[in-house]
């Protein structure tokens, strides 16, 4: 059964979808946390001067 998922997963189409999937759920949750690290809404430092 493994080298059947092997086989899949050399041709070429399948592996350029697995690995485009795979690097926009990274993409994706990188965004995602983001949103939470609080970036937007700190005042700009040079907005006190």
């Amino acid at each position: 059964m493994r080298t059947k998922w092997l086989a899949i997963w050399h041709q070429p189409v399948v592996a350029f979808i697995g690995w485009t999937v795979f690097y926009f759920a990274i993409l994706m949750a990188l965004v995602y946390l983001y949103g939470y690290s609080g970036l937007n809404s700190t005042t700009f430092i040079y907005n006190e001067f």
